[in-house]
């Protein structure tokens, strides 16, 4: 069994966006900016925004947080959108979720300008992504491919199943594995909430994703020897032994699965940083004009 190192992976990723963005400092060029959105005061939410800005800070990049409370108006946060869209400085930004109820993330997500969505959750860039044009992927489906391919793990012909049909990971990540190209070329099956035989689905799987967010839910008994599985799942549950009150628990049983697996990512440490560091990348990206010009 190998443990895929995602620390180390967005550790080599920082470094080679920070040298980038050293040149294009030196050559003259504009800075990257990303800006971020941050509505009200959930826990998750202020520990991923406060990363992403200090992770701007180390690859050189500009960086705006722009904060809201949990009761601002739809209309405010969709002129602050509006104001971001017609900031050439802002290359990049994001909105964070969850927002508060009363608020339509769907309507607020479809109001970032397409070529600015580093997110990559508008429907424009969600739509180039599933018939292979050029775009902003969703940066935890893209960490999951960049571990994949910097591992070396073969994917072409194997059987990939995906736990979890998100928006966010499931349905985007089912799509990449599928196309054309390393990593992909995969025979992809989507298990959710309402697939009757996971556990035989999971047996017969060359490459588990799991991103139900559901704790410990790959069991040992439901795989199959030499698998990979990628642990996409970040659930808070309580713990004594820490100074937080909490630990972070994966969708994978992993002392379970571990012993089985030829490669696996642990919970914290495998995909979570490929997730920040993936929203660099885009930023990078968007800085350079590269995608949409």
């Amino acid at each position: 069994m190998q443990l895929i190192d995602g620390k180390a992976i967005s550790a080599q990723m920082k470094e080679e966006i920070a040298a980038e963005v050293a040149q294009i400092k030196a050559a003259g060029g504009k800075t990257p900016h990303l800006a971020a959105v941050l509505v009200g005061h959930d826990g998750g939410s202020e520990t991923y925004v406060a990363s992403k800005v200090r992770t701007c800070e180390e690859v050189g990049f500009k960086s705006s947080l722009i904060r809201f409370e949990d009761n601002v108006s739809e209309e405010d946060l969709l002129a602050c959108v509006d104001k971001l869209n017609n900031d050439a400085d802002v290359d990049g930004f994001i909105v964070q979720l969850p927002l508060p109820k009363h608020i339509s993330e769907q309507k607020v997500i479809e109001a970032i300008d397409y070529r600015k969505d580093v997110d990559g959750f508008h429907p424009i860039n969600v739509g180039r992504m599933s018939i292979g044009l050029p775009c902003f992927l969703s940066a935890t489906p893209a960490g999951i491919l960049e571990l994949l391919k910097r591992y070396e793990i073969p994917t072409q012909g194997k059987h990939s199943v995906v736990l979890g049909r998100s928006n966010i990971v499931g349905k985007p990540v089912a799509n990449l594995m599928m196309q054309k190209g390393y990593p992909g070329d995969a025979t992809v099956t989507v298990c959710h909430s309402r697939t009757p035989n996971i556990k035989e689905v999971c047996q017969s799987a060359d490459i588990i994703i799991a991103a139900l967010g559901v704790p410990e839910f790959l069991k040992g008994d439901m795989v199959k020897e030499g698998v990979v599985v990628i642990d996409v799942g970040t659930t808070r549950v309580p713990s004594t032994e820490t100074k937080s009150g909490f630990r972070l628990k994966g969708d994978v049983a992993f002392d379970e699965v571990a012993h089985k697996a030829s490669y696996i990512t642990p919970v914290p440490g495998g995909v979570g940083p490929m997730t920040i560091i993936s929203l660099m990348r885009n930023t990078l990206l968007a800085g350079k004009k590269e995608i949409y010009g």
